[in-house]
């Protein structure tokens, strides 16, 4: 995986250097404190505000169908189908930033996903998680001013940001930590608790 992760670098730092990615305080300021505060579009096309799932553990996750790590789903859905009961939502934000991996419409996200994984947790709508029009949302995730310890621009597809009960990033895992790993579970069970 240590290629992986070079071969990502390689290929956002010339985008870095090229000044295709610009501050977040560039798009105005953030005036969201929680990940709570934030409504993002379902990928039905409905309005959700994610005050909605107060009280919950959410683990956030940026996905793309034609990626090396797509099989993620599989787990995905595995700890989602072992924690929801206890309070865990999983919410998938599809994102075609990484070498067009995600091509598709809304609609052939969600039968992709349907059909090949049998996804039951949250969907939402196609957004980009890098670059001048990075969503409302991963700007607060990679902001250092809003979300230090856990900022920083996403590596890759399937970066995995976990939020407590609160609204608030508890741990950030990168792309090729796999979603029944250790490290996630131990990190839910924990937000869990709280």
């Amino acid at each position: 995986m240590i290629f992986g992760r070079i071969f990502r670098k390689a290929l956002v730092l010339p985008a870095i250097l090229a000044g295709v990615f610009e501050p977040a305080a560039a798009s105005g300021p953030i005036k969201e404190t929680s990940v709570l505060d934030f409504t993002m579009k379902t990928i039905d096309g409905t309005d959700v505000p994610l005050s909605k799932y107060k009280g919950k553990v959410i683990l956030i996750v940026n996905v793309a169908s034609k990626c090396g790590f797509t099989p993620q789903y599989d787990a995905l859905e595995s700890l989602y189908t072992k924690f929801k009961d206890k309070g865990l939502v999983i919410l998938g934000f599809p994102a075609n930033n990484f070498l067009s991996q995600e091509p598709g419409t809304d609609q052939d996200i969600k039968t992709f996903c349907s059909i090949t994984y049998h996804v039951t947790f949250d969907m939402f709508s196609k957004i980009s998680v890098l670059g001048n029009d990075k969503a409302p949302l991963y700007r607060f995730l990679t902001s250092k001013t809003t979300n230090p310890g856990f900022d920083g621009e996403i590596e890759w597809n399937f970066q995995k940001f976990l939020v407590g009960k609160d609204g608030r990033v508890v741990a950030r895992f990168a792309p090729d930590v796999k979603p029944l790993s250790d490290d996630v579970v131990k990190a839910v069970e924990k937000a869990l608790s709280r």
